[in-house]
Order: structure tokens, then C-alpha cells, then sequence
């Protein structure tokens, strides 16, 4: 039994040097190719899913601002729905019930209604 014990004490001893004779781990990891590859389909990444849906809602948004003309009925993003009764450079006066009109920013309006659509609301 003493012999174990001193064997299990000689080899505890012994581990730090074990562990400093084992073989260096291999250099793995990216190479500089790698790294490249990783950081291109990143990009690619972004780009596909946040920066060009984004930028095709803005040149919808722009080309719906450029649009509005009288008549048109349009909700804003507020959530008011209204036939534009006057349109100027910045703002357009929305009517949104008999004698009520709103005056709103352009850039506010959410979306373009079909004709008719306040009717049936």
C-alpha cells in the first residue's frame, strides 16, 4: 500500500513536466486566405440582409413622396387616413373627415391607398 502511495505521489510530481514534454499543438486556425474568405462573406452577408433590402425601401419611400398628387388617398404613418387636398413643397393637407383637414409632412405619409378605398372604410 506505501508503494502505491508513493508512486501516486511520484507521478503527481512528475505531471507539470508531462505536460510541458507533450508536443505543441499544431498551428491551426485561419491563414491570411482565410481571414479574407471570412471577412468577404461577412460583408456579403450585411449587404444581402440589412444594407440593400434597406436601401430599397427608401427609393420606394422617395419615389412615393415624389408621387403624391391631389386626390390621392394615403395613410400616414401614424396611422390618419386621408384624400390629399393641396400639396406643396414639404407638407400636404390631408382631409381626414367632412371640414377637417390636416396639414402633414411628406415624408410622414406610410403608403399610397387604391381609389375608393376611404369609402369602404
Amino acid at each position: 500500500m506505501k508503494s502505491v502511495k508513493l508512486f501516486l505521489a511520484g507521478l503527481i510530481a512528475m505531471m507539470p513536466a508531462l505536460a510541458m514534454a507533450q508536443a505543441a499543438p499544431a498551428a491551426g486556425g485561419m491563414g491570411v486566405m482565410g481571414q479574407v474568405i471570412f471577412f468577404a462573406g461577412f460583408i456579403l452577408i450585411f449587404y444581402f440582409l440589412i444594407w440593400r433590402p434597406q436601401s430599397k425601401r427608401a427609393k420606394e419611400h422617395k419615389s412615393l413622396m415624389s408621387g403624391l398628387n391631389k386626390g390621392d388617398e394615403v395613410i400616414t404613418s401614424g396611422g390618419i387616413a386621408g384624400k390629399i387636398t393641396k400639396v406643396a413643397d414639404d407638407f400636404i393637407v390631408v382631409e381626414i373627415a367632412d371640414n377637417v383637414e390636416v396639414k402633414v409632412q411628406k415624408v410622414a405619409v406610410a403608403a399610397a391607398l387604391p381609389k375608393g378605398t376611404l369609402k369602404d372604410i
